[in-house]
């Protein structure tokens, strides 16, 4: 029998049901939808016994209207689903559509936004709904390789910087007190000055804390030591079947050693000890070869996957209402430009 739910962000329940999704990545769990955003979130159930298809959803007001709409949260989210072997998943998915659109005319959501998931085939799940809209490249670590094929990827440049790294007696390991997770802290506020980011990247020191040491997913700082001084570090969180690269930053004094390069290395060697099945290091800013963010990862690999963002408008009346004073622009929604 086909049901649909609404699962709230304090239930427990949210969290056991994406644990069973056939993949899922940190994006997807309660504890990320609670600290991402202060707007309400909800996980969107579709089931019958045995098989489901869920979607977390972002549900943001829309100033002086009574309308809303529905965005994800900052990273790779989209649906995630379970289906068993040989099943056809043509009724749940015709019952999703239905029942999805249904939701958003009852909650007067007018349009619906989404980054997707590149490791994660979610097209199929959601075809139909608005438009899906292929943006840049992301590269992956195949952690399903052994650590010598990986490195085989390495382009020769790389290999041979890595050496050079190691010959400085620069070295990486996961952090293990609070002393070098606030060194790692600094370091990432210095980068963020650095790079002029938003005032939204500026997370507090708490944030850090709580993230390190959260029940939905695991999640590891490693950092890159010289001298006992913590130089530069990232975040890596875990699931089942994927690691990702999170949260990262360099002193401005060693930059130019780029000692990114040796965590990265380290951290496909401890992917290769877990279940995951890929690093997923992101993309650039535009995903291209004159991207330097891109080149810089495409260092450890060619596996590039693409990365994706669905929209789609529920009330187009409503959505041109509340653009008409808007210039044609490719921001989505076009209301909130």
């Amino acid at each position: 029998m086909l049901k649909y739910e609404i699962i709230e962000n304090n239930s427990p329940r949210w969290s056991e049901i994406v644990k069973q999704a056939a993949i899922y990545d940190f994006h997807h769990t309660a504890y990320f939808h609670k600290i991402d955003t202060g707007f309400a979130s909800k996980l969107l159930l579709f089931s019958d016994d045995r098989n489901f298809i869920v979607l977390p959803v972002v549900i943001r007001p829309i100033e002086n209207t009574v309308f809303f709409d529905i965005t994800s949260v900052y990273g790779y989210a989209g649906p995630i689903y379970r289906f068993e072997d040989n099943y056809n998943p043509a009724k749940l998915l015709s019952f999703f559509k239905l029942n999805f659109v249904a939701f958003c005319k009852e909650q007067n959501i007018v349009s619906v936004f989404s980054r997707l998931h590149p490791l994660i085939d979610q097209k199929p799940i959601i075809a139909g709904l608005g438009e899906i809209v292929d943006l840049n490249k992301t590269v992956s670590i195949d952690l399903t390789k052994s650590a010598d094929e990986q490195r085989k990827e390495y382009r020769k440049s790389l290999k041979s910087e890595l050496n050079q790294l190691s010959r400085k007696e620069i070295f990486v390991k996961e952090a293990g007190d609070k002393q070098e997770i606030d060194q790692f802290i600094t370091i990432y506020y210095e980068t963020m000055d650095r790079v002029n980011a938003a005032s939204n990247y500026y997370f507090s020191k708490e944030y850090f804390y709580e993230f390190l040491n959260n029940s939905d997913f695991e999640s590891k700082l490693l950092i890159a030591v010289k001298n006992d001084r913590v130089i530069a570090g990232a975040i890596f969180t875990m699931t089942e079947k994927i690691m990702q690269y999170h949260l990262a930053g360099t002193t401005e004094e060693f930059i130019r050693e780029t000692p990114m390069k040796l965590i990265l290395n380290e951290a496909r060697l401890l992917g290769n000890q877990v279940t995951a099945e890929n690093l997923h290091l992101g993309g650039g800013v535009g995903g291209q070869d004159d991207d330097s963010l891109f080149r810089f990862k495409s260092a450890f690999s060619k596996n590039f996957k693409q990365f994706s963002i669905w929209k789609f408008i529920v009330d187009q009346k409503i959505y041109d209402e509340l653009s008409k004073d808007k210039t044609h622009t490719s921001f989505f929604p076009l209301y909130r430009s």
